[in-house]
C-alpha cells in the first residue's frame, strides 16, 4: 500500500473502532438487563435488539446512494449525530418501548455503506482485500474491547449509562471524520447519466450482487441470533455478565487468527468462491450442532470460535467481492444494498429469534440459522467474479492538474473506469480495464505501484 493508502485505512479502522465499540458493547447487556424496563417481554427485549437493523436497513439505500452524489463525509458526519442522539434517547428510558425507539434513531445513523465505499475510493482494486481485511480486524478489535468493558460500564452505570456512553464514542467518530480521514474528489465516466433509480434497479438485477447481498443478510442474522442465546448459556455456567468477556475476548483472537490462511489463500489462489462456500458450510455446521450439543464451557467456546472464525473471514471477504462487482459510480449504491441486507438481517436475526426462543427454545434459534446459511449457500451456485481490474497511482507535480481537468483528459481514454483524486497530495487513483495502454496518459502524469 501507499503512504496514503496506509494513513486512510488506519483513520476508517479507528473510526470503525469506536463506532462499532458503541454498538457492540450493548450485543451482551442488553438481553440481561432489559427484563428490567417496564413492560419488558422476551419477544420486545429481541425487537430492541435488532430494530437497530431495521433503522439501518430503511436508510442504508438512500444515504449510500445520497453519498455517490454530496461525498461521503456529509452522510458519515449526518449519521454519527443520529446515533448519538438515539443513545441519549435510550439512556433516558424508563420502558422498553422508549429503548425500542431509541436503538431505532441509533439505528437511523445508517453509515456503513458509505464507510465501505470510502474505503473504496481510498485504496487501490489490489489492496482493497488488505483493506477489508484490516477493517474486519479493527471491528474484532471493538468486538473484544466491547465484550470486556461493556458489562463492567453496565455493573456500574446501569445500561442508561452504557447508552450515554455510546452517544460520546460518536461524538468521538465525529472527530476522526473531521481531522483524520482523507477528503478525496471521485471523478466518474458520466457520473450523472444514470438516475438514483436506475441505479437502484441495476444493483438488484444484477445476480452476483444479489447473491452477496443475501449473504450479508443470513450472517447477520445468524449473530444476532447467537447473541440471543449466549450470553444466557454463560450465565447458566455460573459466569457472572462482568466476566463474559473471559470466554468473548481470547475466542475472538483465536477466530482472527484461524480467518487468516483463508483470506491468504482467496488473494493468493484467486479462490474467493471457493473459500466462500467453505466458510458458509463452516457456518451450517456449527449451528447445526449447537441445536443439539449440552451446554457446557467447552461447547460454547467450540460454537463461538468456529462461528466467529466464518464470521470475521466473510465480514472482510463480502464487502471486498461486493466492490469488484460493483459498476463505476455506484459503489455507494451497491453497498447501500448490501448494509441495507445485512441490517435487515440484524433486525430479523433479533426479532424472529426472540419469537422462536419464546415459543421452540433455543434449538430452533440455531437451526433456523443453518436452514437460512444452506439457502445461501445454494444461491452461490453458480456465482463467478469478474476479471480484476487494475488502479494506477497516478502522481504529478504539485500545481499542474487539477481534479475537472483529469476528469476530461484521463477520463475519457479507452478503458478508463473512475479515479479517485487527492489534489493536496498531488496524486490519484485510476481503475482501469485489463490491457489499458498506460503510454496514452498526458505527459507530466507519472505511474507508480
Amino acid at each position: 500500500m501507499s503512504a496514503l493508502e496506509r494513513r486512510a485505512v488506519a483513520a476508517l479502522a479507528c473510526l470503525y473502532v469506536f463506532r462499532m465499540l458503541g454498538l457492540f458493547m450493548l450485543l451482551p447487556v442488553l438481553p440481561l438487563y432489559a427484563a428490567d424496563y417496564a413492560l419488558s417481554t422476551p419477544v420486545l427485549v429481541g425487537l430492541a435488539l435488532g430494530i437497530y437493523g431495521l433503522g439501518q436497513a430503511l436508510l442504508q439505500i438512500p444515504l449510500g446512494m445520497l453519498s455517490d452524489r454530496v461525498g461521503r463525509k456529509p452522510v458519515i458526519i449526518g449519521g454519527l449525530l443520529l446515533f448519538a442522539a438515539g443513545g441519549l434517547l435510550a439512556a433516558s428510558a424508563e420502558s422498553i418501548f422508549t429503548v425500542i425507539l431509541g436503538r431505532l434513531l441509533q439505528g437511523a445513523g445508517a453509515i456503513a455503506s458509505t464507510l465501505t465505499a470510502t474505503v473504496a475510493d481510498l485504496t487501490r482494486e489490489q489492496h482493497r482485500s488488505k483493506a477489508m481485511a484490516v477493517i474486519g480486524m479493527s471491528i474484532g478489535v471493538s468486538f473484544g474491547i466491547a465484550m470486556v468493558i461493556g458489562p463492567g460500564i453496565a455493573s456500574v452505570a446501569g445500561i442508561s449509562g452504557l447508552f450515554l456512553v455510546t452517544a460520546a464514542l460518536a461524538g468521538v467518530g465525529v472527530v476522526i471524520t473531521l481531522t483524520l480521514i482523507p477528503s478525496p474528489q471521485v471523478q466518474l465516466r458520466d457520473p450523472r447519466s444514470q438516475p438514483l433509480a436506475g441505479m437502484l434497479i441495476r444493483c438488484l438485477q444484477t445476480p452476483d450482487l444479489m447473491r452477496l447481498n443475501i449473504g450479508g443478510f443470513v450472517l447477520h442474522a445468524a449473530m444476532m441470533a447467537l447473541f440471543l442465546i449466549i450470553p444466557g448459556r454463560l450465565q447458566d455456567l455460573g459466569m457472572v455478565p462482568e466476566h463474559h468477556w473471559y470466554m468473548y475476548l481470547p475466542v475472538m483472537a483465536g477466530a482472527f487468527v484461524l480467518m487468516v490462511p483463508g483470506i491468504i489463500l482467496a488473494e493468493t489462489r484467486q479462490w474467493h468462491t471457493r473459500m466462500l462456500r467453505i466458510a458458509i458450510i463452516l457456518l451450517i455446521l456449527i449451528e447445526l450442532a449447537a441445536a443439539v450439543m449440552p451446554t457446557t464451557l467447552l461447547t460454547v467456546t467450540v460454537v463461538l470460535l468456529i462461528f466467529f472464525t466464518g464470521f470475521n473471514y466473510l465480514e472482510a471477504s463480502l464487502p471486498a467481492l461486493l466492490s469488484r462487482i460493483a459498476y463505476a459510480g455506484g459503489k455507494g449504491t451497491a453497498m447501500g444494498v448490501f448494509a441495507s441486507f445485512q441490517f435487515l438481517g440484524a433486525f430479523c436475526g433479533g426479532a424472529l429469534g426472540g419469537w422462536l426462543l419464546g415459543h421452540w427454545g433455543e434449538a430452533a434459534v440455531f437451526l433456523a440459522a443453518a436452514l437460512a446459511a444452506v439457502v445461501w449457500l445454494l444461491c452461490t451456485r453458480h456465482m463467478a467474479l469478474p476479471a480484476r481490474n487494475i488502479s494506477l497511482s497516478l502522481r504529478w507535480h504539485s500545481g499542474e492538474w487539477t481534479a475537472d481537468r483529469l476528469k476530461r483528459e484521463v477520463l475519457a481514454l479507452p478503458g478508463a473506469m473512475d479515479m479517485t483524486v487527492f489534489e493536496p497530495q498531488s496524486q490519484a487513483y485510476l481503475r482501469v480495464e485489463q490491457g489499458f495502454d498506460t503510454k496514452l496518459l498526458p505527459a507530466g502524469i507519472d505511474v507508480h505501484e
